[in-house]
């Protein structure tokens, strides 16, 4: 018996010196099977993917309306182009970035039809590289129907969707690829609809146009030389 453990003793010692003299090979083995490891899970669930085109999007992101960051380029009026920025981990995202391509996503404002201010207003508000959050509602061919968010402060946030609108310079729409029944369809429709409401009881935006416009005809049709010429007008078609 005391053989046997003087033998594991020594096989024992024989093995921590031989660690011990092949430390950092250790250290580079450990560390690169946890590398590794982290990519397999990475690549898995797509975290650290950084997406150039809308359709390399995974169906499952847009299902469960998944939230992305990225950085502002260009607004037009097709809408908002922006770069994504995936999620980082060290080594990994080194190693990824080796393959991944350039490209800028279109990104519309979901629930919204811009008004041409509405394009311009944004083309202010929003700076190049700006950063902004976009939660995933839909896609429609090389565009995302998204629900926008720009940080206004540490702990603010603004809805780009519902500033819009606060500010009359568009109006409420389908928001698509959101069924219509369900529960976070209808939650953010309110929302943008109270937003559009606040535009119209203070005459804002687009709204301001269009009650001027309504005036204007009120007293072109209420003014009596043109109620006569009416009159008149109706007279020669009778006879």
């Amino acid at each position: 018996m005391a053989e046997r453990r003087s033998a594991a003793g020594e096989a024992l010692g024989r093995v921590s010196e031989w660690a011990d003299g092949h430390l950092g090979l250790l250290r580079s083995l450990s560390a690169g099977l946890a590398a590794a490891g982290l990519l397999l899970l990475a690549r898995s669930v797509r975290l650290t993917t950084k997406f150039t085109n809308a359709v390399d999007i995974p169906v499952e992101f847009i299902e469960k309306n998944v939230k992305l960051r990225g950085k502002i380029h260009h607004v037009t009026e097709k809408g908002l182009e922006v770069e994504h920025i995936p999620i980082t981990i060290p080594i990994v995202t080194s190693i990824q970035r080796k393959w991944q391509s350039k490209g800028l996503l279109l990104v519309r404002l979901a629930g919204v039809e811009l008004a041409p201010s509405g394009v311009v207003w944004l083309q202010k508000e929003l700076k190049p590289s700006q950063m902004v959050w976009f939660q995933l509602l839909g896609r429609e061919d090389l565009a995302l129907e998204c629900r926008v968010l720009v940080n206004k402060g540490r702990f603010l946030s603004v809805c780009l969707n519902e500033e819009i609108l606060r500010q009359g310079l568009g109006r409420t729409a389908r928001i698509e690829g959101l069924h219509h029944d369900s529960r976070l369809y209808w939650k953010l429709h309110k929302r943008l609809l109270r937003a559009e409401l606040k535009a119209l009881k203070k005459n804002k935006g687009i709204w301001q146009e269009e009650s001027f416009s309504e005036r204007v005809r009120d007293r072109i049709s209420n003014n009596k030389c043109v109620q006569t010429l009416k009159q008149f007008v109706n007279w020669l078609r009778s006879y």
